[in-house]
């Protein structure tokens, strides 16, 4: 597959064309020229800047219609479209004064609008943004966007919530390719550090017509860090300290390009001990270490753009087993504890033909798992082993009807090397077909699609049948039809309504279909179901916007049907002391949204109130054992936020400063094996800005979460069983070279 790889980029590569080039003007209303504006053709990976004339150009370019992006901090974005039939096109813009952040084009979907062009309302974050908030980990941050939760244990690990969905229901994109690391499992994160990804963009809702299985909940879409402008040379070093952890984060990145050729890499590294909590004791074995290495290569000309990105990421994570015990600031891990290595190699290739173009994503990803009991031996060893695809044929416009075609797969084996097995050796292979057509006119937009999959598993037995740690092999095959459609319209110039209506699916994991034996951390036997049945579920979203010069405001309405939601259900029965459970189904229910509101005041130019609120119910249908209430769902949570911008000087520029308080109200509405969550409310500080002093420039962080040094135990937090309470106080220093 490496050889194919390399064969295929550098067979492209050799394909060399006559340039177009593309130049302009960028203004702001009163025409005068913009210095410093962003200009960026995303599909080709290109980007530069205005000179101090406000003039830009780019060459080497296909023979198509593109996209150009035009962005300026306290500007209106631009999207525009260019015919790039001509040898040398002029492309002017236009950018108007605005409070509110840039329209960002959305690449997660399938036309890749700018958001107040899309169809579905898409959450885009940049990486930055998050990070302004002072968290330690990647999911930390994306769990303060509104409908997105995490499953915690400690701060070391995470897994994504929307919507009351999460594990495999909840798909994550990383490099234009599916991340696969073993998501059943709820004792291990991501594998994913913020360190050279650029943005993150949330699908909150079934995704399944792009992304076919797994995608039930909604998708995570981090896209990686940008290549530098077109003849330029980049250096990045930044370096953050955390305190109630004694941790530190530090990355160094490189990048350069030119015309044509693209180049970066970043190393980072991330290291923490035991967390504290309000008392000062630290919960024993929370300590992690993480390496992470990115680095990509791209080439572009006239005829196609492709990019080969690999990444490496390492993680030594402890395992939290006796709650306080322990005190210690080392952060070298103890036992029990983990050690999983992650490999993501992916090919994102676009090919531009006369009147369309295709697009062409392949991945590789190898995630190694093991689990080390008492010595450095492992006890559970598990080798996953992923290849996928994406094809996408963009077929000739037909006025203002656009039109996509494609066919997704993925095969993917699991192998067993350690003493335990939680799952068994296993095939997955998957294969989808789908379409959709975008249809758009005046302030309107209509979209919609079809699909259809096929997922099939194939395990193999081992052990002996009925004892723990057996399984029965097992040759099953799940088939799935999928649809979506959606509208967009403005009804006022400053009002926007949309309206989708999307079906998902998702197939048994192997857990659910073949476990046998005490799951990790749950203290539960926990038997599987060969039987079980594809989750299918049908979902409608309401979203309305409300946006002029000085206020902003929003509401997201869903509501959720599930056929066949998989759950556990005890049996009476006892083995070795741990309860028997059952994987079986019931159709379900969750229903809920965000509502929120951004108020700038005139003239109070430099000051912005941001409020928003987040709630969601899910129940089982018949509600035929116990409660009838799902669990892991998320409490409602009420944010605000008060931010001010200023300057002081010549020495610190683009200043801020935040306070937020964030509220979360009691769940009491819990399943049988869970129990009640108190409230708690937070009170976070944050300062920053870019700095000057003498001729060195640097952006500088400093946040305080928790800065009352609160006692809360989070209600998805797996330590709450124990009785050990979320992190107490964190001051974060954060500094940001750019050379």
């Amino acid at each position: 597959m490496k050889k194919f790889i390399i064969t295929l980029f550098l067979g492209f590569s050799a394909m060399l064309q006559a340039q177009n080039t593309l130049s302009g003007l960028v203004t702001n209303a009163a025409n005068k020229p913009l210095p410093g504006v962003t200009v960026s053709i995303s599909e080709l990976n290109k980007g530069t800047t205005t000179d101090e004339n406000g003039k830009y150009s780019f060459s080497n370019l296909p023979n198509r219609n593109l996209k150009v992006n035009f962005s300026l901090i306290g500007y209106g974005t631009q999207n525009l479209t260019v015919n790039g039939r001509t040898k040398d096109t002029a492309l002017n813009s236009i950018l108007e004064e605005t409070i509110f952040e840039m329209d960002e084009v959305i690449v997660s979907t399938a036309f890749n609008k700018i958001q107040s062009q899309n169809v579905m309302k898409v959450e885009h974050e940049t990486i930055k943004n998050l990070q302004r908030k002072g968290t330690a980990t990647l999911i930390e941050g994306l769990a303060t966007i509104p409908g997105v939760s995490q499953v915690s244990t400690g701060t070391s690990i995470g897994k994504p919530v929307i919507r009351g969905l999460s594990g495999n229901r909840v798909l994550v994109y990383s490099q234009g390719v599916r991340i696969e690391n073993q998501q059943f499992g709820d004792e291990h994160g991501l594998g994913l550090n913020d360190a050279g990804i650029e943005s993150v963009e949330v699908i909150k809702g079934p995704a399944s017509l792009l992304y076919g299985s797994d995608a039930l909940g909604g998708v995570l879409y981090f896209n990686p860090e940008k290549f530098a402008n077109a003849n330029t040379f980049k250096a990045n070093f930044s370096q953050k300290y955390f305190s109630n952890t004694a941790g530190s984060n530090t990355s160094l990145g490189l990048k350069t390009s030119t015309d044509s050729w693209k180049f970066m890499t970043r190393g980072s590294y991330n290291t923490h001990s035991d967390y504290q909590i309000t008392d000062g004791d630290r919960v024993t074995n929370t300590r992690y270490n993480e390496t992470d290495f990115k680095t990509g290569i791209g080439y572009n000309n006239s005829k196609f753009s492709t990019v080969l990105r690999y990444n490496y990421n390492k993680l030594d994570l402890g395992i939290p087993e006796d709650g306080v015990a322990e005190q210690s600031n080392s952060k070298k891990t103890m036992f029990p504890k983990q050690g999983i290595f992650n490999h993501l190699l992916s090919l994102n290739s676009v090919i531009y033909l006369r009147n369309s173009k295709l697009d062409l994503d392949l991945g590789y990803i190898a995630n190694d798992r093991s689990e080390f009991e008492d010595s450095d031996q492992a006890a559970l060893r598990m080798k996953l082993k992923t290849f996928n695809y994406n094809v996408k044929y963009h077929f000739p416009a037909m006025g203002k009807i656009e039109t996509i075609a494609g066919v997704q797969g993925m095969h993917q084996t699991n192998k067993n090397s350690g003493e335990e097995y939680l799952i068994p050796d296993a095939t997955t292979n998957d294969f989808g077909v789908f379409g959709t057509v975008n249809y758009e006119w005046n302030s309107n937009v209509l979209q919609a699609g079809l699909r259809f999959d096929n997922r099939s598993i194939v395990t193999d037995a081992q052990g002996i049948s009925g004892e723990a740690g057996s399984f029965e092999a097992i040759d099953e095959s799940f088939r799935s039809f999928n649809a979506s459609a959606g509208y967009k319209t403005n009804l006022t110039d400053d009002f926007t309504l949309r309206l989708n209506v999307a079906s998902g699916f998702r197939a048994p994991n192997l857990a659910e279909l073949t476990s046998n034996g005490v799951h990790e951390g749950t203290n539960r036997y926990e038997v599987g179901n060969s039987n079980l049945k594809t989750e299918q579920n049908l979902q409608t979203d309401l979203n309305l916007e409300y946006k002029n010069s000085h206020f902003e405001f929003f509401v997201n309405g869903f509501y959720n049907h599930v056929n066949n939601f998989i759950y556990t259900s005890p049996t009476g029965a006892i083995i070795d002391d741990n309860l028997v459970f059952n994987y079986i189904q019931d159709n379900a229910q969750l229903y809920g949204g965000e509502i929120g509101l951004h108020l700038h005041p005139h003239p109070l130019d430099w000051l912005h109130f941001e409020t928003s609120f987040q709630t969601v119910t899910a129940k089982k249908q018949s509600g035929n054992s116990g409660s009838n209430y799902l669990p892991l769902i998320p409490a409602n949570n009420w944010d605000n936020t008060i931010r001010t911008e200023f300057k002081i000087k010549n020495w610190l520029e683009q200043g801020y400063a935040t306070v937020n308080i964030s509220n979360t109200f009691n769940q009491k509405n819990v399943s049988e094996f869970e129990t009640i969550s108190d409230s708690y409310t937070l009170v976070n500080l944050g300062f920053g800005g870019t700095m000057k002093i003498g001729k060195t420039i640097f952006d500088v962080t400093i946040n305080g979460n928790n800065l009352l040094d609160k006692r809360y135990i989070a209600h998805l937090s797996r330590l709450k069983n124990d009785g050990i309470p979320n992190i107490g106080r964190n001051v974060v220093l954060g500094v940001n070279f750019d050379f």
